[in-house]
Parts: structure tokens; sequence; C-alpha cells
């Protein structure tokens, strides 16, 4: 079977134990229980209940420290990365909608291009702009 180079694992993959969490991320380990217990973050578990913390893990923890670091309470940390995690959902799902808008424009240009190239030419007078000075005036019949 053929070698294949070290791959390394994803920013979601729990890979590191509390302490080196805890040194990555520069706090103790008390601090990331107490994290958990507060719901700040949720480290993966191994069968026997050990925490694994993945490099996101250890980005959120570094995030939480600098806002702890420059005052902002618990609370108000928590705020903050519920509010950022609504704008990354916001983003993603505003370049969804965008993405299926450009595929329905191109489906529809598609459409009526094959439409045009099908349909015999139409009898409608063509409406065009009046000029400047003029006006257009729409008779409707009455009931």
């Amino acid at each position: 079977m053929p070698r294949r180079p070290f791959e390394s694992p994803g920013p979601d993959a729990a890979v590191f134990v509390i302490s080196v969490a805890a040194e990555l991320s520069g706090l103790h380990p008390q601090t990331l229980r107490t994290y958990e217990r507060l719901g700040l973050i949720t480290p993966g578990r191994t069968g026997g209940g050990g925490r694994r913390y993945s490099q996101r893990d250890i980005e959120r923890l570094r995030e939480i420290s600098e806002l702890t670091s420059a005052g902002i309470g618990i609370e108000g940390v928590r705020r903050v990365l519920d509010l950022q995690s609504r704008v990354e959902a916001l983003t993603a799902r505003n370049r969804e909608l965008a993405a299926e808008l450009d595929a329905t424009r191109d489906a529809l240009r598609r459409a009526l291009t094959a439409r045009r190239a099908e349909a015999p030419p139409s009898k409608l007078p063509v409406l065009r702009r009046p000029d400047p000075g003029q006006s257009l005036v729409v008779w409707r019949r009455g009931r």
C-alpha cells in the first residue's frame, strides 16, 4: 500500500487534551472548565469522558481571553460571541441567496432567449419612451 503523507486534522477535529489547550490558549485548565460550565465553549469528549479541544476551540478561547482582558464581563462575552455567530450565519445565508438569485436570472435569460427564437413576431405595437416634452396617455375602457 502506498504511504500517504501526514494529513493535518481539520479545525474542528478535537485533538488537544486540556493541558495542551490551556497552554495554547494561555489560560489555566480550571478556567477552561469554568468556561465550559458557563457554556462559552463545548469541547469534544473521549469515550472515557476526557475533554478534547479543537483548533477552533483554541481560537475561541483566545478570543474570550482577549475580550475579558479588555474589561468585558462574561455575559458581555457571551453576547459578543452570539452576535458574531449570527453575523457569520447571516453572511453565509446572504451568499446563498445571492448565488440563487444569479442562477435564477441566468435561467430566466436563457428561457427568454429560447422563447424569442421560437415565437412568431408579435403584432403588438412597440412602445418607446416618449421624447422629453411628450406625454403618454393610457386609456382604459369603463365597465
